[in-house]
């Protein structure tokens, strides 16, 4: 009897051990902001996206595609991409995926403030049949099943009708109540079980999820926002915490040397950067001002010094993978000419400025808004300084609020056009291009040749034209980039995090093992 005693404790242990292992609890910088994948073109956005919702194709590793909710695609015509549809994929309301919902979603895309610039060269979807969807471009378009990995089909019955306080429930709304910001109809691989802003958030393995080829055995994630680094690293190896991300620079040597866990870095086109409200200040329309800004800041003392080698400087915004880098435009620091630049445009006494940066976004956010703050001062720019948590900072960088603004940005076509339609194209609320352009830039010629890009089916004579943009950029100090972010991440031993990393910063969670 002893021994049945002790076999059903050992068998209740190893029982309540596997449950446990299959619960991931991993602590992050911030918390999103929103749950509706169209409200906010955000890195924190999309990762959530890859749980609550499922794209049509995702990028591997290698940045090759990977079939999802579309099984397969082919090319009908130089303007038409048609999608097929996995068939019995269920949304967590129990309603079974069709092509219509993908046209739905489409059509919501296209309204979306921060979406529409990057479906704007989209004529729309339409349904062929149940399980058949064709994407129809203006003209032809060379980045079609990239832009593939941003649709990411809602139920477009749950996001029917009206809520509670008679709203549309597929009402868009940037940093407001929405339905849309508190509910989640998707396909994904988790269901939100419980959420307190800014504290908590608890997710559950849907139990219909379509993808029974997946590796991963977590059941339940709890996320945790720690905004403080030192804090995050301390839960992962005191063993409060299972898996977080990013790894402070300060602490890669400390996790290195730890025996509990292991560490994951790679590089990434992100690049981070100032833009300089030319409407706010108008000594920043003046090219000879932006320059010497740019000449004034040591963004290999920062990648070194501050980062700790987890980033390379950069001189444009196009990283050496992208089509549109240029291996002349190299990052420019030399302080006597910048202060000569300044002399000569008038401004040798300087001026006083405001500066916006979040301090919980991109790994050392703050410092690093600190250092080029005292990098002004030596030309006599002097910076008033504000960080904030970033739930507070998009609304004020929506706002422009800041003479010099902070923004990271990594490509949602892993493609140079992107940056440019993004951050240095003229703002346009109709198409939405110039969406994250906090500077107020504006150049014909930059517009021009970036809509020209588009509709290039030729690589080479394509690559051409965006680097020629990116000369421009240069040579007009258009913004201030600083360096592309390397990604560190960090996990307890039996979290097998490395196969569900990747370059996007998109950790497919849903793959994810733990033994």
């Amino acid at each position: 009897m002893r021994l049945v005693f002790l076999f059903l404790a050992l068998l209740a242990f190893g029982l309540a051990t596997h449950a446990e292992a299959k619960t991931l609890r991993m602590a992050y910088d911030a918390d999103p902001t929103s749950l509706d994948p169209h409200e906010q073109l955000s890195g924190a956005t999309l990762q959530l996206s890859h749980l609550l919702f499922d794209p049509l194709v995702r990028f591997r590793k290698d940045l090759t595609l990977e079939p999802r909710l579309a099984k397969k695609w082919e090319q009908i015509d130089e303007r038409t991409t048609r999608f097929h549809l996995r068939p019995g994929v269920k949304f967590h309301s129990g309603r079974t995926l069709t092509a219509e919902d993908v046209v739905w979603t489409v059509n919501r895309l296209k309204q979306s403030p921060d979406f529409k610039a990057l479906f704007e060269p989209f004529e729309g979807a339409r349904a062929v049949d149940a399980l058949t969807v064709d994407l129809v471009t203006k003209k032809p378009y060379p980045l079609v099943l990239a832009l593939a990995t941003y649709i990411f089909p809602m139920d477009r019955e749950f996001y029917a009708g009206e809520d509670e306080r008679g709203r549309p429930k597929d009402q868009i709304v940037k940093h407001g109540a929405s339905f849309g910001s508190t509910h989640a109809g998707g396909t994904g691989p988790f269901v939100v079980a419980a959420r307190e802003q800014g504290v908590r958030l608890e997710l559950n393995r849907f139990a219909d999820y379509w993808d029974k080829d997946s590796p991963g055995n977590v059941e339940k994630i709890v996320l945790t926002p720690i905004k403080e680094p030192a804090t995050r690293v301390a839960a992962l190896l005191a063993g409060d915490v299972d898996f977080i991300a990013p790894v402070p620079p300060t602490d890669i040597a400390r996790l290195k040397a730890a025996p509990c866990c292991t560490r994951v870095t790679m590089e990434s086109p992100r690049i981070l950067m100032f833009q300089l409200n030319q409407e706010r200040v108008p000594a920043f329309k003046d090219k000879r001002v932006r320059l010497a800004m740019a000449y004034a800041l040591n963004t290999e003392g920062i990648a070194d010094k501050i980062m700790r080698g987890l980033a390379t400087a950069a001189g444009q915004l196009s990283p050496s993978v992208y089509a549109g880098h240029d291996p002349a435009l190299k990052p420019r620091y030399d302080l006597e000419k910048a202060k000569a630049l300044m002399q000569e445009a008038g401004y040798e006494k300087g001026f006083s400025v405001t500066m916006m940066a979040p301090n919980n976004r991109y790994i050392e956010d703050a410092r690093v808004a600190e250092a080029v703050a005292a990098m002004l001062a030596k030309i006599n720019i002097k910076v008033d300084l504000q960080t904030m948590p970033k739930a507070q900072y998009w609304q004020r960088f929506d706002e422009r609020a800041g003479d010099i603004m902070m923004i990271g940005w990594q490509s949602d076509t892993q493609d140079s056009g992107n940056f440019y339609e993004f951050l240095v194209m003229t703002p346009d609320k109709e198409t939405g291009y110039g969406q994250y352009n906090a500077g107020n830039y504006s150049n014909p010629e930059v517009d021009r040749l970036t809509l020209e890009t588009q509709t290039m089916t030729d690589p080479e004579a394509r690559a051409a034209v965006l680097k020629k943009i990116e000369r421009i950029l240069y040579d007009d100090a258009a913004v201030l980039p600083l360096h592309w972010q390397h990604l560190s991440w960090a996990a307890r031993k039996n979290v097998d995090i490395e196969p569900v990393l990747n370059v996007i910063d998109m950790p497919y969670l849903g793959d994810l093992v733990i033994e």
